[in-house]
């Protein structure tokens, strides 16, 4: 039997590790490291000048990148070591919300990596400029209500767990 008390302090330091830096593609990155990397270049993405902004569009992108390929891994973890703690029910709950969240990465690529800065008005850039910020917005809270979840569920099968033994 795994010790699934260790799994869970796991996953949940993971949640709590706010990174540095940028880590090297495929290392886990945790929902926490997550926001703070959104944040950082949330802050930078401001409609001044055509080639800074394409500039900070770049960067973006490769945080997007970050974000999803840490973000996969974390979930793969979590959808591992979850489902004979939580159950059928609250499981397939969190994968739909794994799911949406990886949605929300292509939506913002969408908007705010892949869109053509070339010819755009002022007004389309600072358009722009609004509609990426309130993506990333929505997905930085959406990080943050899942992990929350995920942490009250796991605090809770960490306690049933000690009452066990």
């Amino acid at each position: 039997m795994p010790d699934y008390l260790a799994r869970i302090k796991e996953i949940i330091e993971e949640h709590r590790t706010i990174g540095s830096g940028v880590k090297l593609v495929g290392d886990s990155v945790s929902d926490q490291e997550a926001l703070a990397s959104l944040k950082s270049v949330r802050s930078d993405w401001v409609p001044d000048r055509l080639d800074l902004m394409s500039e900070k569009q770049r960067k973006l992108k490769q945080t997007m990148n970050f974000l999803e390929e840490g973000l996969r891994n974390h979930f793969s973890k979590e959808e591992d070591v979850l489902p004979p703690l939580l159950g059928e029910f609250l499981t397939r709950s969190l994968l739909l919300e794994h799911q949406e969240i990886i949605g929300k990465i292509d939506e913002i690529r969408l908007v705010a990596t892949d869109s053509k800065l070339d010819g755009l008005s002022e007004a389309e850039l600072e358009s722009l400029d609004a509609e990426a910020k309130q993506k990333i917005s929505g997905f930085s809270r959406l990080i943050e209500e899942h992990a929350e979840k995920e942490e009250i569920m796991l605090d809770m099968v960490a306690r049933a767990l000690k009452a066990g033994k």
